[in-house]
């Protein structure tokens, strides 16, 4: 199985091996399983979940895989809910499974957490990883209810943000696997971001704060959409995990 894994190009195929083996329910669903994952289908919906910072989160067909580098928001989502205490509100928006709200939740049971995506697939996967009525479908902020209004304290959003032309150059696990909506940014892969920038202000409690996976080399694009609507922004990078974020805060001047 190694042998067949190394030879379609997995590069961890010892690791792959056992994360299949420990899966499968029998020999045949194993071998079905090696067989989706050798025509490129991502390891963390062949068994049908992913690892994301320590929690194991649920993760199905078609439904964006969730990166390393993505727990950065989680990290700094955290850090700035230290000030507001229990009972603030996060909302996590192009949420897909929604493994950043669940390792936010994870992190500060006390908080009221909600999350939001376009697609049907990742709303009825979110829901699997997080309590069905915290997991809202629509776009961006309008998915949510109503009496949110000026009463968020941290937005997340990992946002779509490869521009259109480059989304035929990702990895095939990605652009075969993983539905578009979740992949392409417009463009400049700052269409979606854009958005948010106009519409984020009403929901936002005082001192809230906006923090926005991005690509390094748009970082400062999206920092300024965000400087745009207000907030103060600034560009966060972690080597560590090869994340880069915008962190924007209304009212006041902030500090990666």
């Amino acid at each position: 199985m190694v042998e067949r894994l190394r030879a379609a190009g997995c590069v961890y195929a010892e690791e792959e091996a056992a994360l299949l083996v420990g899966a499968a329910a029998d020999a045949a669903d194993l071998e079905q399983m090696v067989a989706a994952r050798i025509a490129g289908t991502p390891v963390e919906q062949v068994v049908g979940w992913a690892d994301f910072g320590g929690l194991r989160v649920v993760v199905e067909p078609g439904v964006f895989v969730p990166r390393r580098r993505t727990t950065l928001l989680v990290r700094l989502a955290v850090e700035r809910l230290a000030g507001p205490g229990p009972g603030a509100v996060v909302v996590d928006v192009c949420c897909g499974s929604g493994a950043v709200a669940a390792a936010i939740r994870a992190a500060r049971p006390d908080i009221e957490v909600h999350a939001a995506d376009l697609d049907p697939a990742a709303v009825a996967c979110a829901r699997r990883n997080l309590p069905a009525e915290v997991v809202h479908e629509g776009d961006l902020l309008a998915a949510l209810p109503r009496h949110l209004l000026g009463r968020v304290d941290v937005v997340v959003a990992n946002a779509p943000y490869v521009p259109t032309d480059e989304v035929a150059l990702m990895p095939p696990e990605a652009r075969d696997h993983e539905h578009r909506v979740a992949l392409d940014g417009g463009a400049d892969g700052l269409d979606v971001q854009r958005r948010l920038a106009a519409t984020v202000g009403p929901w936002l409690a005082p001192g809230a704060s906006v923090v926005v996976e991005t690509g390094r080399h748009q970082a400062e694009r999206s920092a300024d959409l965000l400087r745009g609507a207000g907030l103060a922004a600034v560009v966060v990078e972690d080597a560590e995990v090869e994340g880069c974020a915008v962190l924007a805060t209304a009212g006041v001047t902030v500090a990666a």
